[in-house]
């Protein structure tokens, strides 16, 4: 008789939720500088904890706790996976406006430990040409902005259209306290 094969442990599951989050016709993007890597932009967001009520609370959440934000209505537009043999990450991301920011309301583990980096909130305008020098993560969702970064004011649940009579939003630096 043989003996069974060693099997390698079965993967993590982690669900997330990020936020497309628009600000006029920008962006909000945070930019992740972190010892040994290279910079690179991520979407507000992060784990659904077992506490969150679902997935929109965990949202507004992450959104309070990375931005000390608060958005509008949501709507899920876009959703990926990501896998390592330790790790298979599911993030859904739901597109929504910015109501208010208060950045010295963030709070949370990631702002305890100086080792985790920086979190540097940027706004860049939401086209695929001023998004495309953007090292966004997870590189799925920098091709399907590439693709649908226009269509997102649009798909905001009671979205305004943005007025092109409104002053333009600095590009490509941190966002204004609100």
């Amino acid at each position: 008789m043989t003996a069974a094969p060693e099997s390698a442990p079965a993967p993590r599951l982690r669900r997330a939720v990020r936020a497309l989050l628009l600000d006029g016709g920008d962006l909000v993007l945070l930019r992740r500088t972190r010892p040994g890597r290279a910079v690179y932009w991520t979407t507000p967001g992060g784990k659904i904890e077992p506490t969150d009520a679902g997935p929109e609370a965990a949202l507004r959440r992450e959104l309070d706790e990375e931005l000390g934000a608060t958005a509008g209505p949501v709507r899920q537009v876009f959703a990926c996976a990501e896998q390592t043999p330790e790790l298979h990450r599911l993030n859904v991301f739901y597109v929504c406006r910015l109501v208010t920011m208060d950045l010295s309301r963030r709070h949370g583990p990631e702002f305890d430990d100086p080792s985790k980096g920086r979190y540097d909130v940027d706004r860049f305008p939401c086209t695929p040409a001023g998004l495309a020098p953007v090292d966004l993560i997870p590189e799925t969702l920098g091709a399907y902005l590439q693709m649908h970064a226009e269509d997102l004011p649009g798909l905001v649940p009671g979205a305004a259209p943005v007025s092109a009579d409104a002053p333009p939003a600095p590009r490509g630096r941190p966002a204004p306290r609100r």
